[in-house]
């Protein structure tokens, strides 16, 4: 028999997670956070994570990037050579610079993204400064045009991030991410706290930047309508688990599980 043809192969996934668990701290009744979360993200694909406050999904998150140890379970990721590697057996360092070339964070407080004390164009190339790059004319045109790819006056370049609005700091915490052209960016509730108008703002800049770079993201939002508007699918938590998970308007418009149907009737009820 024939070999069929690539273009008939499936896609391979930037991300595999299996059975992420995750206890609580200190527990002794065997109590979770995050229970055998199983999941896998493509190249180019937004993933949303939601639920309620204590549903898991920050946890989640947090296990994904390093920032917690999972007591359980196994995170592989496709590296920019095209080899799998073990991301829970990594070092210490080897996080590290993963952390800041292949991957992003976006924090839901852009002040615990930036260094406030420094220039805006400094918070925007560190990255880049990180990886040796130390020509000062280069860095400077990077951080110009970041800022206008952000939709920041590239005047305030030597502005400190704490003269900045809150919609502000969080264009320019994207910046600072994206910077190196990492292939997947976690975000954790990237708009929350901001006005309705900054927030429709910065989700058309997320969209639109997603889709230009080819990003893979995955992002915690309480917010069906983010999820909605940025993610092809959906993970849908409560209680540590993942309870639902699909593409987003199968989830959204035809929820199966009773809690992601309670969460669907919460967001259109008057």
């Amino acid at each position: 028999m024939n070999a069929i043809p690539s273009f008939f192969a499936p896609p391979v996934p930037l991300l595999k997670v299996s059975g992420l668990s995750h206890r609580f701290e200190g527990a002794s009744d065997g109590r979770y956070a995050l229970r055998e979360a199983s999941f896998e993200l493509y190249p180019g694909e937004v993933l949303a994570i939601v639920g309620e406050s204590g549903s898991g999904k920050s946890t989640l998150l947090n296990c994904l990037a390093g920032r917690l140890m999972p007591s359980a379970g196994e995170l592989l990721y496709l590296d920019a050579e095209q080899r799998w590697r073990d991301v829970l057996a990594l070092s210490e360092r080897e996080r590290r610079v993963l952390a800041r070339t292949e991957w992003g964070f976006v924090e839901q407080h852009a002040a615990e993204g930036l260094r406030m004390d420094v220039s805006a164009g400094a918070n925007i190339v560190e990255r880049l400064m990180g990886q040796g790059q130390r020509h000062y004319g280069q860095l400077r045109e990077t951080a110009l045009q970041w800022m206008r790819r952000v939709e920041l006056d590239a005047s305030r370049a030597d502005d400190a991030p704490r003269a900045f609005s809150g919609g502000m700091r969080q264009r320019l915490q994207i910046a600072r991410n994206l910077v190196t052209h990492p292939r997947l960016v976690l975000m954790d509730e990237p708009t929350s706290g901001l006005d309705v108008s900054v927030q429709a703002r910065l989700l058309d800049l997320i969209r639109l930047l997603s889709s230009r770079l080819q990003l893979s993201a995955i992002i915690v939002t309480h917010d069906l309508g983010v999820a909605r508007l940025l993610a092809q699918r959906t993970l849908v938590m409560r209680e540590g688990r993942i309870v639902e998970h699909g593409l987003t308007d199968r989830v959204l418009d035809d929820p199966q599980h009773p809690y992601t149907q309670l969460l669907v009737s919460s967001m259109v009820a008057p």
